[in-house]
């Protein structure tokens, strides 16, 4: 794990500007190299006008067989291969299977003059992203590569995020059969797992945002472009947030959390905003400001589970209450869930008591941990039918 400490995070920084190429001036795009594209088609004309019409934006290659195309897509990655259909000894159907066995992530365009449904329908189910008659529009198709470059800089990106989380949850297995003996190191890495779920999951979500955006990118439009910069800083904050989880438990054992002067009503609301997609149950009252020494990841670890528990356990409307009183800071989290009992909530404050199937019990066990290490008091309050309040109450950081 040492050699990819911030691999995480560096695989969504690589991407943004991938996902900027295109974006018009006045969104502060920069220019890069093109995109290499390839045409297969076994007729000399079509297929040298196709890369003609294509070679002022596109880095373009071109191939009359099928075979030549899959030897060429062996050596070297494309963002978009334009197949013809109709081809002798290998047609693009084929062609189009055995290319997905090289390159799954690689956009196809197939294209035919002998367009019917069944021939569409074939094209797709074995792989293709859009389907085009031929000869094709020119400007449509320009934009139709324009589109599907992007798309494969994104699903290319996806994946290499995907291969870092595994190699990472492959690091955690190796380190933890490693050090077996030693309790707390096995407990903090349950910990670990427990509270990744949330911000991988967020990442997910935010890049299929970005995927979407990705489309409207095309049309140059600056205020799209805008959103889609705004979805990339959230998946940048996420990644960010999974790599100090796995980094604090490696380290756990070699060095104290650092502390610093910390906003709580700022902390809470970048949890809302980032790991739960600003959803408008989460409501903030109080003080607009709330000092106090501490961790910034490990507080956000706090109202992370919170928030996730009381939604979790059918919460429409979740109050979030920040007051300083006197020499403290006082922290109510309230929701209209489903509530516990008397005994479940003696067993929850423990760890290890879930009423999801698929929970693990260690939410506020991990957030009673947290506060206890913020020199934080936490209570928690709860019965069937009326909801859950936990109570937490800081030292405050002098005003001013």
């Amino acid at each position: 794990m040492r050699g990819g400490r911030q691999s995480f995070v560096r695989s969504f920084n690589a991407a943004k500007p991938m996902l900027i190429e295109n974006l018009p001036a006045s969104a502060g795009s920069t220019p890069m190299e093109k995109s290499p594209v390839l045409v297969v088609d076994d007729e000399y004309g079509p297929r040298e006008s196709i890369a003609f019409s294509l070679a002022g934006e596109f880095a373009v290659e071109t191939a009359e067989r099928a075979k030549e195309a899959l030897l060429k897509l062996r050596a070297k990655s494309y963002a978009v291969v334009v197949l013809d259909i109709r081809m002798p000894e290998m047609d693009g159907i084929r062609a189009l299977e055995e290319l997905r066995k090289i390159d799954p992530h690689v956009a196809v365009i197939m294209l035919t003059g002998y367009g019917t449904l069944l021939t569409a329908q074939q094209a797709m189910v074995a792989g293709a992203n859009q389907y085009m008659r031929k000869p094709p529009d020119i400007p449509e198709l320009i934009e139709a590569v324009r589109k599907q470059a992007q798309a494969t800089r994104l699903r290319r990106a996806q994946a290499q995020a995907a291969a870092e989380a595994a190699e990472m949850n492959r690091a955690l297995k190796r380190e933890i059969e490693q050090n077996e003996p030693q309790i707390w190191q096995a407990r903090a890495s349950v910990e670990l797992v427990h509270d990744l779920n949330n911000p991988l999951t967020v990442v997910i979500g935010y890049a299929a945002l970005v995927a979407e955006e990705a489309q409207v990118i095309g049309h140059r439009d600056p205020e799209q472009a805008r959103k889609l910069l705004e979805y990339a800083g959230m998946v940048e904050k996420a990644a960010e947030y999974c790599h100090h989880l796995s980094e604090n438990w490696r380290l756990a054992s070699k060095q104290a959390t650092e502390f610093g002067r910390v906003d709580l009503v700022q902390v809470a609301s970048e949890v809302r905003q980032v790991i739960f997609f600003g959803n408008a149950a989460i409501q903030f009252t109080g003080d607009k400001e709330a000092w106090i020494r501490g961790s910034r990841f490990e507080l956000m670890r706090i109202f992370q589970n919170l928030f996730k528990n009381s939604l979790e356990a059918g919460a429409t409307r979740l109050t979030v209450t920040l007051v300083r009183s006197g020499t403290q800071i006082d922290v109510t989290v309230a929701d209209n869930g489903a509530g516990m009992d008397a005994e479940s909530v003696k067993r929850a404050m423990h760890g290890g008591f879930s009423s999801k199937t698929s929970g693990t019990g260690l939410g506020l066990s991990i957030c009673r941990h947290l506060a206890g290490t913020h020199g934080a008091t936490f209570a928690l309050e709860s019965a069937p039918g009326r909801g859950t309040t936990v109570r937490l109450a800081f030292p405050a950081q002098p005003q001013g």
